[in-house]
């Protein structure tokens, strides 16, 4: 059964769009606190999203992106916002579709069912999921998952860029500034603390997976992910 996650303010347009997808025997779920989206979307995995612009706090454009981040799912907007331009930011924010409010069930259902066909069903490039690989590492984006063997890690968004980032250079030293990069669009206003707090993050989550000695602060230069020679599980 396909889970569909709908982020939408109007909380009766978010209730009738769910009792309209759970009538036709899809499973839905709504968006409470619209400060906490991705932990809702990380929750539940959906295979589809229904987004509104105008949301609280951060615009519908401000999630598209976070979610395409970790997701290749269908993103389709449904807004009032009519202009030819809130359609190209959807677009080109990652989204796959917008429809414009008010909207006809009908034409709702249809659009679901084409771009979950296109995902998931007959039309789907069947797609292998994606994967980041390093000596006995293998890092999962879409999971937000590290493994070693049988043992595995979950990641925050960020710990997974980080970690990204040092097993695609493992052996080499990664600067902080690429890191600082990767991690945040503008880091001149970011506490230069901030990212050893991550990186602490990141030596614990390799110490439950038995590599408490892998991640090296290069002195002057950034981190370095130290792989070579070491012992496969």
């Amino acid at each position: 059964m396909f889970q569909v996650l709908i982020i939408e303010d109007d909380y009766k347009i978010s209730a009738m769009l769910k009792g309209h997808m759970e009538k036709y025997g899809y499973k839905a779920a709504t968006v409470d606190d619209f400060e906490r989206v991705m932990e809702k979307f990380q929750e539940i995995q959906p295979h589809i999203v229904l987004l509104d612009v105008n949301l609280p706090k951060f615009d519908g454009f401000y999630w598209c992106r976070q979610i395409r981040s970790i997701s290749t799912c269908p993103i389709l907007f449904i807004s009032a916002r009519e202009s030819e331009m809130d359609q190209v930011l959807a677009l080109e924010n990652g989204a796959d579709d917008y429809i414009i409010k008010p909207f006809h069930y009908d034409v709702v259902m249809a659009k679901i069912r084409s771009h979950l066909r296109r995902a998931y069903g007959s039309y789907s490039a069947k797609a292998e999921e994606r994967t980041v690989e390093a000596a006995s590492l293998t890092l999962y984006p879409e999971r937000l998952t590290l493994t070693r063997g049988d043992v595995s890690v979950e990641l925050t968004q960020k710990e997974l860029l980080l970690m990204e980032a040092l097993m695609k250079k493992a052996d080499r030293v990664v600067s902080r500034s690429r890191l600082l990069d990767m991690l945040w669009e503008d880091h001149h206003f970011i506490d230069d603390n901030t990212l050893n707090v991550y990186i602490t993050r990141i030596r614990k989550k390799l110490r439950e997976i038995g590599m408490e000695e892998q991640l090296e602060t290069v002195r002057g230069a950034g981190y370095m992910l130290k792989l070579n020679g070491f012992e496969a599980t």
